[in-house]
């Protein structure tokens, strides 16, 4: 077991920073994942905690070391990369037991630990393969089979399944997320671009963004209750719609003008010194659906594109030029609303409030 502590950690290339400031404490046992846009730093940061990269400044701790200046193979992990890095001329089983032969280990001990990791991932009947003869789904497993076989205090992973197809991916991450049950104690660290996988696997989600981090929580945290609008649009597909508006009543609910004109509460308390100001309601594609009884009007538009996708259907509303549009995601299919004027409506628990880009639910 491994807890890591990231104390003001940065990151820079000449003048240029990619980092600051990054304080984070990883827990033992835990399955942490870093996401962010393309640039963000993520993995990054995964090749500092590995020691691939530099550390420029601050402090790296694992299990209470300092590990800025350990070489790599000495700090207790393993990583598993995007494109497997697998050794094209040796069978699966001589990578697999590549380091731990390189460690002086004994044969029979290798074997054991290969032949544990090759059962656990579904690979025995590959074992005197070369990587060309696998798909990549397979080499894949090995990569990961081979960071097992170390049996690290922490393991690393770098996009593992960004190079498969939809199909392998789930297949794939699903055995990722046996792996980690079979495993409790082991402390993972885990970078994609999918937040599919963010959500599915994570124990928290640190959300990079800006050189430094935007917010961190459980994935149900970070769906529910963004701390800023980076984060409220980035978690979640699509993203969450901001409709600009004003303040014009406070207290344990607000009210808020949209600059559309409809008029719309949100169970939000604020206090009297945010009348008057202008804010985004936020809300979630998901949470719009057309107005019935009871359901206050969030949103008024003609449908311009339909995507029926079979269990929903998403609709995109006419914009201005300088905003996004307003998308919906409604169940089931509604091809038949193209080109239609629809009033949309959402539950008041359900809408957000934002000022100059942060919550007011974190004020």
């Amino acid at each position: 077991m491994a807890d890591l502590q990231l104390n003001n950690v940065g990151k820079s290339y000449g003048d240029v920073n990619v980092l600051k400031d990054i304080n984070l404490e990883i827990k033992a046992g835990e399955l942490i994942v870093f996401v962010g846009p393309s640039g963000c730093g993520k993995s990054t940061l995964l090749r500092m905690i590995a020691g691939l990269e530099k550390i420029s400044g601050g402090v790296l701790t694992i299990d209470g070391q300092r590990m800025n200046d350990v070489p790599p193979a000495q700090r207790g992990i393993a990583m598993v990369f995007q494109s497997y890095a697998l050794y094209p001329h040796m069978t699966v089983r001589q990578n697999m037991a590549f380091a731990l032969e390189l460690a002086g280990q004994k044969k029979q001990q290798v074997a054991r630990a290969v032949d544990a990791a090759a059962a656990s991932l579904q690979l025995t009947d590959y074992l005197d393969r070369l990587p060309k003869a696998l798909s990549g789904g397979q080499r894949q497993r090995v990569a990961i089979g081979r960071a097992i076989v170390r049996d690290p205090k922490v393991y690393l992973f770098d996009e593992p399944l960004s190079n498969l197809d939809a199909a392998l991916r789930v297949a794939t991450r699903i055995e990722i997320a046996q792996l980690k049950e079979a495993m409790p104690d082991r402390t993972m660290i885990y970078v994609t671009h999918d937040q599919v996988e963010a959500m599915t696997l994570a124990t928290r989600i640190v959300v990079l963004a800006n050189k430094g981090i935007a917010q961190v929580g459980t994935p149900l945290e970070l769906y529910e209750r963004p701390e800023n609008e980076f984060v409220a649009q980035f978690i979640g597909s699509p993203q969450m719609n901001l409709l600009p508006g004003t303040i014009i009543q406070t207290g344990s609910e607000t009210v808020v003008k949209l600059h559309s004109g409809e008029v719309v509460t949100a169970r939000i308390a604020t206090s009297q010194m945010y009348e008057g100001a202008d804010v985004n309601v936020g809300v979630r594609p998901e949470d719009l659906r057309p107005v019935t009884d009871g359901l206050a009007p969030v949103y008024r538009g003609k449908v311009e594109i339909v995507e029926a996708l079979g269990e929903v259907t998403l609709l995109y509303f006419g914009h201005e030029p300088a905003q996004p549009a307003v998308i919906a995601k409604l169940p089931g299919v509604h091809s038949d609303l193209r080109h239609q004027e629809v009033t949309l409506g959402a539950d008041a628990e359900k809408l957000h409030l934002f000022s100059e880009g942060r919550s007011l639910l974190t004020r």
